[in-house]
């Protein structure tokens, strides 16, 4: 299974399967609702490696998301498009697009054992754009 994802914006972010381990898709609503609730979220958690550059090639897009992190919230720059696909045997299983995606948490761990850092980050769809949040899939690559 391959994962991949791409941010747009201000630059291009791009990871795949060399450095993505999960990534989870969920719809939250309200626990306490008696009926469905017009207050939904959509949220995507992705946990992955942070590689290192090796033998000239450049080193992956993970500090991108790093910075992209740290910009203030009143910056348009703060929103991007994102979109994860989830590829199984050549054929696109999920296809998952945010087009006003902003950061919720983002982590890094490193450890001298492992020579390869991690990250986690959660990213959300702006939520009075809900309904432009998109799921494709079921077609070859």
């Amino acid at each position: 299974m391959g994962l991949r994802l791409k941010i747009e914006g201000a630059e291009t972010i791009e990871l795949n399967e060399h450095n993505i381990k999960t990534c989870e898709f969920y719809t939250d609503t309200p626990d306490d609702s008696n009926a469905r609730s017009t207050d939904v979220v959509n949220t995507i958690k992705i946990t992955g490696k942070i590689l290192t550059a090796v033998d000239g090639e450049p080193a992956d897009d993970t500090m991108k998301i790093a910075k992209w992190s740290m910009v203030r919230a009143e910056s348009a720059d703060s929103y991007r498009k994102a979109t994860v696909e989830v590829i199984v045997a050549n054929q696109v299983v999920r296809k998952i697009h945010f087009p006003n995606a902003f950061i919720v948490d983002y982590t890094e761990r490193y450890g001298d054992t492992e020579g390869v850092g991690e990250f986690d980050l959660t990213i959300r769809q702006k939520k009075d754009k809900f309904e432009f949040t998109t799921i494709d899939g079921g077609y070859s690559v």
